[in-house]
């Protein structure tokens, strides 16, 4: 038995992808970041992807190809402050479906992980106490130059 099924199938995940956008449609930072007005076929997506990726229906993959969600997202601004609104909006969608402890722990763990690595723009780093830049800055800097 896959995790899709253990947590109740297609009718699950809907539920958490309708209370994800319902939060997210709400946030004026994230709201803007969905290039329809209707999110709906944002919601249709994240579905065919959580779906398939917990072990039901491959639909996202006949339809759309392989997920490649990095490059999904490139042309979004994805900051730190945008992850941790799209983890508030994602919490609020799992607590309100009240998966088993472990079934919750586990997606959440997932859920987590690909926010953080979607994050592709930082603030700017101001230079470290010792005058050097801090990671941040360093990456701000060689990221500039590459596209120069």
């Amino acid at each position: 038995m896959t995790f899709y099924d253990e947590v109740g199938g297609q009718t699950t995940f809907q539920r958490i992808v309708d209370v994800f956008y319902r939060e997210v449609s709400l946030d004026p930072v994230l709201k803007p970041m969905y290039p329809e007005e209707d999110l709906g076929p944002a919601a249709d997506r994240l579905t065919m992807f959580l779906v398939q990726y917990w072990g039901g229906p491959t639909t996202y993959s006949e339809r759309r190809g392989h997920p490649r969600l990095r490059m999904r997202h490139v042309p979004f601004r994805v900051d730190p402050d945008s992850r941790d609104r799209w983890l508030r909006c994602m919490r609020t969608a799992l607590d309100e479906v009240e998966l088993s402890p472990l079934h919750d722990a586990t997606l959440w763990d997932y859920l987590e992980r690909a926010a953080y690595a979607m994050v592709n723009t930082l603030p700017s780093a101001a230079a470290s106490p010792g005058g050097r830049p801090t990671l941040d800055a360093r990456s701000t800097s060689e990221d500039s130059t590459e596209t120069a």
